[in-house]
């Protein structure tokens, strides 16, 4: 008992001052800009750039926002799902076209291979698909295809895969991917708010589902298992 409070005790610390290092950043960035900005006489278009510069920062900040309220909710009402028969391939042919330009942008091909139907919460499951899209769209370099591959494993399961081709994850981070805020090299200032794939795993937990995730042969692949009603 006294080890499983000081476990908890830790990871709270850990996770506040987690919160702290990124609100900090952003913050920073906005305080020296507006400085700079106030240190000499500018154009009314240097004044519009730096604030819409600021605006990419509040904007970040609010989604890390939005998401750590996510995930208190779902810590403390795990059970307030709509649970409903799910056209998994729909989801992610929805994703597919919101995703589109920034795939595009980036030079990644998305494609879809299969079709399943699982129980579970349709928004829940939009959000988990969509971050994980997201990460693999990130993660990809130009000219690669992300892929997501449904299947029906048993009558009872299905299957969801998202696999993006790219460097890999040395094996000691991988039980981590799916903690608050960590990141495989901290050093790196990488888009997200870190906290996208704890996400996909408190909604795959929340509906009795499970995740892992493999990084082996040029290939990172996340797996989903999820019941069929």
């Amino acid at each position: 008992m006294l080890e499983r409070m000081e476990e908890a005790f830790l990871r709270l610390s850990n996770f506040s001052a987690d919160i702290a290092h990124d609100l900090r950043t952003p913050v920073t960035n906005m305080m020296t800009q507006t400085q700079v900005a106030l240190s000499q006489t500018r154009t009314v278009e240097e004044y519009q750039e730096i604030l819409y510069s600021n605006i990419e920062e509040y904007e970040h900040m609010a989604q890390m926002i939005n998401d750590m309220l996510f995930l208190a909710k779902a810590d403390n009402d795990p059970g307030n799902l709509n649970i409903t028969e799910v056209d998994l391939a729909r989801e992610v042919n929805a994703l597919f076209e919101f995703y589109e330009a920034w795939a595009e942008e980036r030079g990644v091909t998305l494609k879809l291979e299969g079709t399943a139907t699982a129980s579970g919460d349709q928004l829940m499951l939009r959000r988990a698909l969509g971050n994980l899209l997201s990460n693999a769209i990130r993660h990809t370099q130009a000219g690669a295809t992300v892929r997501v591959k449904l299947s029906s494993s048993t009558k009872e399961e299905v299957g969801i895969t998202v696999e993006n081709p790219g460097p890999d994850i040395p094996p000691e981070h991988l039980p981590k991917l799916f903690d608050r805020f960590y990141r495989v090299d901290p050093s790196r200032q990488e888009s997200g708010t870190g906290l996208g794939l704890a996400i996909v795993k408190s909604i795959v937990d929340a509906q009795g589902g499970r995740i892992n995730v493999t990084s082996s042969g040029g290939i990172t692949r996340f797996q989903v298992f999820l019941s069929v009603r």
